[in-house]
């Protein structure tokens, strides 16, 4: 029986689109200026120290060390202190009521649904926990956060590889069947199913798969799946 929902966020909870055509274009704008202001703030610079290790960038140079994010971010680099820099530009950023976060319809039914039915929610997404705990807490919907139990980012370990999966199972304390992996992107559903997580892939839009792994249109698909188990 199914326990625990495992969530990712981009094209899952919240259209991919949000997150590269409304907040990384955001935290592209802002995060030079938001360096140059916050250098000295000891969470700032705990990660600017980060990116200096990861790219052999020289600490003191503030402007090469933003030169370095700016690559990152035009690459979709899954690095651990952009994810953080990046969070707290956007935690900025709703907090100024300038940005919203965006979830799908059904998803937001269906995570109080689940939560209310007393379902254990959990997010795991490349995003930091912080920017998942903002994503959901200035949805357009409203705040979801009291909804959910925890959150995993790639601290964790890579949204690929099976060991994150095992290091979360480790975390919660429970049986890998019980908990329901829900993702759009199927290296990810076949790492967590390497761990003995069950799975869902969601695709929303385009053709669907032909693969033997349940696959869902949308969240009202996936409870369906959940009153089966």
């Amino acid at each position: 029986m199914i326990r625990v929902i495992l969530t990712d966020i981009e094209g899952t909870t919240s259209s991919i689109s949000f997150v590269h055509d409304v907040l990384f274009p955001y935290a592209a704008e802002h995060l030079p200026a938001f360096i140059r202001e916050q250098q000295a703030s000891p969470d700032v610079s705990e990660q600017l120290d980060l990116v200096a290790d990861e790219s052999g960038a020289n600490r003191k140079d503030i402007e090469a060390l933003i030169k370095t994010l700016q690559g990152w971010i035009r690459e979709d680099r899954k690095a651990t202190p952009l994810k953080a820099l990046q969070g707290m530009v956007w935690e900025q950023g709703y907090q100024q009521g300038e940005l919203k976060g965006h979830i799908y319809e059904d998803a937001a039914q269906y995570l109080q649904n689940w939560h209310d039915r007393g379902l254990r929610l959990y997010v795991y997404s490349s995003g930091s926990v912080k920017a998942q705990k903002l994503i959901f807490g200035f949805t357009t919907a409203g705040d979801f956060t009291s909804f959910f139990s925890g959150y995993f980012d790639t601290r964790i370990g890579g949204k690929k590889e099976p060991e994150a999966y095992r290091n979360i199972l480790k975390e919660l304390g429970v049986e890998a069947e019980t908990i329901l992996f829900l993702s759009d992107v199927e290296a990810e559903l076949e790492a967590a199913e390497t761990a003995g997580m069950k799975t869902a892939w969601l695709v929303r839009d385009g053709d669907l798969p032909k693969t033997g792994r349940f696959v869902a249109r949308d969240f009202a698909e996936v409870d369906g799946l959940l009153k089966r188990r």
